[in-house]
């Protein structure tokens, strides 16, 4: 069921969506979060659809706000709000409200948006396109518990993972992070099946993809070892190369499909390591509410560190998320000098 509405309010929203439950027979409301949506007119078709394939495991009440830009000087002081309610088949398994906005109340978003927050309900917000820099402090993203960026759709996606890591917020996930959990589980549970030391890791893929690149900086900030970045043709990530004293650990992926995982003394296993759908990474952050940690310390690594010689460390194996204790620090050689000679002469003494 569709309800239009044109120069509304969002009171008027409120009203459309109770109307249109019990239209349909289902006046209880059985979601578990609100997901803003913001997009462009562009995007917003491939985004709704992945929201509503998402809805089958998390149903929620997802607002769509698409900003229209005023041609003229005019129309930008003229403010307007247009909504789409959709409810029953029309919406997944919850509820649907694509809010267009016109004139000045692009600037005020968040005052749309607020009434129509589930009560007592998260709130994660999604840039699939043109997210800000920072999004913990975005009007729209200070509403949410977790805020999800696609650095992929950056025009310079690289030196949007710098930006990304000086303004990171607890809260704070990116789809291109998302999309490497498989390849993390597999290199993982790969690691945990030996007991050797990893030298030297080198990591495959396109040119461009900030996929590849936070993999490279989760493996150099776990296993503190220097860690090489080569370019393919892609698809995306191809490779994964782990130079340990037992031999090489080999996870190759040439065709965006099936993997091979090859390891020293054992036959070649075929892995499924298919690319996944942005319904499928959309899941998957709704299932998680948390702060991630692991991609917290991964971001804040550093893209230009990777490469760099790196003191080695006897670090065992690590499960996906699983924090790495802090080491130490060295004694300085003179205080470690003069506390041995201290030593020495209450020795004599007795």
């Amino acid at each position: 069921m569709k309800i239009d509405l044109t120069d509304t309010t969002s009171s008027k929203i409120n009203k459309a969506l109770i109307q249109g439950r019990r239209a349909i027979g289902s006046p209880a409301v059985g979601m578990v979060l609100t997901l803003v949506i913001v997009t462009d007119e562009e995007n917003a078709y491939d985004a709704l659809k992945a929201a509503n394939d998402a809805s089958r495991e998390h149903p929620s009440r997802t607002l769509v706000v698409i900003k229209r830009v005023s041609r003229t000087p005019r129309d930008r002081t003229q403010s307007r709000l247009d909504a789409e309610v959709r409810v029953g088949a029309d919406a997944g398994t919850g509820e649907t409200v694509v809010l267009r906005l016109h004139g000045e109340i692009i600037n005020h978003a968040q005052s749309v948006v607020l009434p129509l927050l589930l009560p007592d309900a998260p709130v994660v917000v999604w840039w699939p396109v043109n997210a800000p820099v920072s999004p913990a402090t975005d009007p729209l993203g200070a509403l949410a518990q977790r805020r999800v960026t696609d650095t992929y759709a950056a025009e310079q996606p690289i030196h949007e993972l710098t930006a990304r890591a000086e303004k990171y917020t607890p809260g704070d996930t990116d789809l291109s992070w998302t999309r490497i959990t498989p390849w993390r589980s597999m290199l993982a549970a790969a690691l945990d099946q030996v007991t050797c030391k990893v030298n030297e890791v080198e990591v495959e893929g396109e040119e461009f993809n900030p996929s590849c690149e936070l993999l490279a900086m989760w493996l150099a900030d776990r296993l503190q070892v220097p860690v090489r970045r080569t370019l393919s043709a892609g698809p995306g990530l191809t490779a994964v190369r782990m130079m340990t004293d037992c031999g090489p650990i080999t996870l190759d992926r040439a065709d965006g499909s099936l993997a091979t995982l090859s390891m020293q003394g054992q036959p070649d296993r075929a892995v499924a390591l298919k690319r996944r759908e942005t319904a499928e990474l959309i899941a998957e952050e709704l299932r998680r509410l948390d702060p991630d940690d692991t991609y917290a310390s991964a971001l804040k690594f550093g893209v230009d560190r990777l490469g760099e010689p790196m003191a080695m460390q006897t670090v065992p194996p690590l499960a996906a998320d699983e924090p790495v204790a802090e080491t130490a620090p060295a004694r300085p050689a003179k205080k470690a000098a003069a506390a041995s000679s201290r030593t020495a002469k209450k020795a004599a003494g007795k």
